[in-house]
């Protein structure tokens, strides 16, 4: 009996342990506008990767750009980027800026992206940017990431 009830005694605060209440919904960030060439950035990834055209997508990047995708490692060179994107897109991907900042020739646009007709963002992302000269701003690096947890193996 003094057992099952040592028992009964220490599940309570391990079932609670086990299992946290869940947080509550993170409201929706609002758009930001974006100076017009920080806007073409974005709207030429949405068409390169609706499209599924890798080499067009490489194509906005700076030579030694990177790509850093979730659950993949670090992608480095216009070449490697191709590459790397090849047999992705061809999905209506919709991209949206939640903040951003430029000063001379290095910029960053930070932003939220989901898919066809999800009400709600499927993700996150950074862009760093960088131009030389009066140069297109060209990314230098694109971090993103799922807002789902990852799928257990």
């Amino acid at each position: 009996m003094r057992i099952c009830l040592l028992m009964f005694a220490l599940s309570g605060p391990l079932l609670a342990i086990a299992s946290p209440p869940s947080a509550p919904a993170a409201a929706r960030l609002p758009d930001v506008p974006l100076p017009a060439p920080l806007e073409r950035v974005l709207r030429d990834y949405e068409q390169a990767w609706r499209t599924g055209d890798a080499k067009a997508l490489a194509a906005l990047f700076a030579e030694d750009g990177f790509v850093l995708q979730s659950n993949q490692s670090p992608v480095r060179g216009r070449s490697a980027i191709e590459a790397a994107y090849a047999g992705q897109g061809s999905s209506p991907l919709r991209l949206r800026a939640l903040a951003y900042a430029v000063e001379e020739d290095t910029g960053y646009i930070i932003g939220a992206y989901s898919y066809g007709n999800n009400v709600g963002d499927t993700g996150k992302f950074t862009l760093t940017l960088k131009r030389e000269g009066n140069g297109p701003w060209m990314i230098f690096s694109d971090m993103d990431n799922g807002n789902a947890p990852p799928r257990a193996r």
